[in-house]
């Protein structure tokens, strides 16, 4: 019997514990990426709305220009942070459509099993670990 951790990470889960003979993607599994999905998502917005708050009460108007360009230089930072998080809140939501439609877990270019680790690593993944390999290698020879 093997002993469940809970993964410390930006969204927190037991791993899933895999059955022998069990099928790829039953509704148990899918529930638990749900769940993990779910729980990302909110975490997220939940971060949205603490830096709404933090820039509402810490805009002042600095009379010293290097306070202000400062204070300035952080809002900016904070707004490209919250940028990168709503695009991965719209991956998010894009994982969880597929899991409503039965298509989650299977890779967009050769349509086999992405894994149950891999997806645990990055619930938002749509290329098993080769063709993800080969796109970064064409990417690099690209670009």
């Amino acid at each position: 019997m093997t002993e469940s951790k809970t993964v410390e990470t930006p969204f927190s889960f037991t791993p899933y514990d895999k059955k022998e003979g069990e099928e790829y993607m039953n509704d148990e599994q899918q529930a638990h990426f749900d769940k993990i999905l779910n729980n990302w998502k909110n975490e997220l917005r939940a971060e949205v709305d603490r830096t709404v708050h933090h820039m509402q009460d810490d805009a002042s108007n600095f009379p010293d220009p290097n306070d202000r360009a400062t204070q300035e230089s952080e809002f900016s930072l904070e707004l490209r942070t919250r940028d990168r998080e709503r695009k991965l809140i719209k991956k998010i939501d894009d994982a969880l459509r597929l899991i409503e439609l039965d298509d989650y877990g299977y890779c967009d270019s050769c349509g086999i099993d992405i894994g149950v680790r891999r997806l645990e690593a990055r619930p938002t993944a749509t290329l098993c670990i080769d063709c993800k390999t080969l796109d970064e290698i064409r990417e690099k020879q690209m670009g």
